[in-house]
């Protein structure tokens, strides 16, 4: 009987997804064939994230390898990045949240990625936009980062392309929650919330 399981592809043979956003030229200083290099190396195109450019993952090539196979889990990854809040606790009551100081050139490289997401028209730009409008940028920059890493690490433990669609999904659940919780507001100081097109 015959295998029906799809015979594995070497990702050194799998063809090199066309580029989200063509550039007439590569950025300065890009080395040329640098995306397909990385695309061979990772087995994925990381440049599709928002945010991540060749320098970028080259930048987390060469500080974390090829795979994540030292993190069990992604808030390992996470935690070695020092993009997770290092809490101090006594008594029971937070004394500060905020995340330890590092050196790590890949967390840095995360976190210049996430400055540029300001005017991304995607999910993650206007996760950041959001972020920096209540905590500012500082700490915009970091939850940004912190949710690229999550990213970078599904994707390259799954070896699966990034889905847009998925972040799609999480925004309009985002935004049901924010009009329920407007409406609840609006109700309960005696106004009736209307979308923009029922307004004559």
């Amino acid at each position: 009987m015959l295998s029906t399981l799809p015979p594995q592809v070497d990702p050194a043979e799998k063809p090199i997804p066309k580029a989200r956003n063509p550039r007439k030229t590569p950025w300065r200083n890009e080395p040329i064939g640098l995306r397909e290099d990385l695309y061979r190396a990772f087995g994925v195109d990381l440049t599709q994230v928002p945010g991540i450019d060749a320098l970028t993952a080259q930048m987390l090539l060469t500080e974390i390898g090829p795979h994540l196979s030292a993190f069990p889990k992604v808030a390992a990854f996470a935690s070695w990045l020092r993009l997770c809040p290092d809490k101090r606790v006594s008594g029971g009551k937070v004394l500060s949240s905020r995340t330890g100081p590092t050196k790590n050139r890949a967390a840095l490289a995360l976190r210049m990625a996430a400055q540029g997401l300001h005017p991304s028209q995607t999910f993650l730009g206007e996760y950041y936009r959001r972020m920096r409008a209540r905590l500012g940028a500082p700490k915009a920059i970091t939850a940004a980062a912190h949710k690229l890493a999550r990213i970078v690490y599904h994707l390259l433990t799954m070896q699966q392309p990034y889905d847009e669609s998925i972040f799609i999904q999480q925004e309009m659940r985002f935004r049901k929650r924010t009009e329920a919780r407007l409406r609840a507001q609006a109700r309960e100081l005696g106004f009736q919330l209307l979308p923009v097109e029922a307004v004559p």
